[in-house]
């Protein structure tokens, strides 16, 4: 071989090196890890996602796929899983699929912040404008409500409140198009006219960039490609590349559970109800151990949910009231109070209209009448307690009967006698023997007066 022939050698070694062909030693081929959202984007799915793709870092894999189907979610979880993806040294390639799923709402945000967007035949994404924050159906207070249509008003007036968050997600989600060269006009009118797209006719208008049928076809379109991931180019070789399936593990599962509405606001009465029982009985402990772990799960819980705090204060004031109906005299009217204010406490507790997190209206009237029963039979618990004879103080004294148990040397009209667990000095009219049985009919200070009872009487 000539000079030139090792030259145009070395030359194709060396191109060989730097574009990562391999040159007569097989190359180490790095995972694909595959994490899947399909509910509602939560703060379960956030912790998830985070969690996943930390997990990717370290585990060194070339590609994250996030397997999408969502109807949308919070806008806090969402842009918590876009922060992670915008920072994950790991490319992330969002796929929508199987078919018939969707990346609605929050998904189409995801989808669009991805290194790569890919979806199934028939699936869709878009309707991408931010639900209003507030009570359901209700104008912004100081804001009057949309105008209708007409020849003197083309256009439907918003109020400034809605405008705002429209205006700031069409800015969000026109950035991430920017950034990942995707159509931007499009994107913002998912957002301000919540339109929607199939699969393919994404694919035509560069929304996105794949559409496979499975995940193995998406990987066999992938290999070969270049992204820059946080700064850093990386080549793709998916085809043969081994596939991780991280599934959501207990810890997901169980934040998924207590960060639905309604179960954190169950959580939080057994917790409230718990710990009432255990200051009413204490030393029970099963009640307050149980009433703890359950207060702090739903205190938890709503800490991470759009909660409105002025229904927490009046859902806590409600249970206040009907706790106090059960022990001052005020013939239901504090106790009716408490349960108007729970009621509508729960109805505003969610300050977000996203599907899925508001908490059913039977729920609610299930709970109150739960805790209107629940009080009802502590207060007849505690007139028929008031009823009751005494047996305690001095009430249950006097008219005891028992036997002497010692007599005073030198003074047989004084003894001592064994009542409600203490021993008592009695005073007689009469000379005392041990073992006698006497009825106490009086108490001055720490000395009893006593009769003789006789043996007919000793069950008085």
């Amino acid at each position: 071989m000539n000079g030139r022939g090792w030259r145009a050698t070395l030359k194709g070694l060396l191109l060989g090196v730097l574009i990562g062909v391999p040159t007569g030693h097989a190359q180490a081929v790095k995972p694909v890890v595959v994490l899947t959202v399909s509910d509602v984007i939560s703060p379960a799915s956030a912790d998830y996602v985070v969690r996943g793709l930390d997990k990717a870092a370290d585990e060194q894999a070339q590609l994250v796929v996030l397997g999408i189907d969502t109807p949308g979610g919070l806008d806090t979880s969402m842009r918590s899983i876009i922060k992670a993806i915008l920072a994950s040294p790991v490319p992330v390639a969002s796929y929508v699929a199987p078919s018939g799923a969707r990346a609605a709402s929050a998904g189409t945000y995801i989808l669009y912040a991805s290194h790569i967007a890919a979806m199934a035949p028939g699936t869709n994404l878009g309707a991408a404008t931010p639900v209003r924050v507030g009570m359901p159906g209700q104008p912004d207070p100081g804001n009057p409500p949309a105008a209708p249509r007409s020849d003197k008003n083309p256009e439907p007036e918003t109020d400034t409140l809605s405008q705002k968050q429209i205006n700031d997600a069409a800015a969000y989600i026109r950035g991430l198009a920017q950034l990942r060269g995707r159509n931007v006009e499009w994107a913002e009118q998912a957002v301000r006219e919540a339109v929607s797209l199939p699969a393919q006719e994404a694919l035509k208008l560069k929304v996105v960039d794949y559409v496979a049928d499975d995940l193995g076809g998406l990987l066999r379109q992938l290999d070969g490609k270049f992204l820059i991931a946080a700064g850093q180019a990386v080549q793709l070789h998916t085809l043969g590349a081994a596939v991780i399936h991280h599934d959501p593990d207990w810890r997901t599962q169980l934040l998924s559970v207590i960060t639905h509405p309604s179960v954190a606001l169950i959580l939080m009465m057994i917790g409230i109800y718990g710990l009432f029982f255990e200051f009413v009985n204490p030393g029970t402990a099963v009640p307050g151990v149980l009433g703890g772990i359950c207060l702090l799960l739903g205190l938890y819980a709503l800490q991470l949910l759009p909660v409105n705090y002025a229904g927490v204060a009046l859902i806590l004031l409600g249970i206040a009231f009907m706790v106090a109906e059960a022990f001052l005299p005020t013939f239901g009217v504090i106790g009716f109070g408490g349960i108007v204010s729970f009621v509508v406490g729960a109805v505003i507790l969610m300050d977000t209209d996203v599907p899925g997190y508001g908490i059913p209206l039977p729920l609610i009237v299930s709970l109150a009448v739960i805790s209107a029963l629940l009080l009802a039979t502590l207060a007849s618990m505690a007139m028929r307690a008031r009823q009751r004879q005494q047996v305690a103080g001095d009430a249950g004294l006097v008219g005891s009967v028992t036997a002497i148990t010692a007599v005073q040397a030198g003074n047989p009209y004084n003894g001592w006698v064994l009542l409600q667990g203490e021993h008592w000095q009695v005073l007689s009219a009469t000379p005392l023997q041990t073992g006698q049985w006497v009825r106490v009919v009086a108490r001055k200070g720490l000395l009893l007066e006593v009769t003789t009872a006789e043996a007919a009487s000793r069950g008085g």
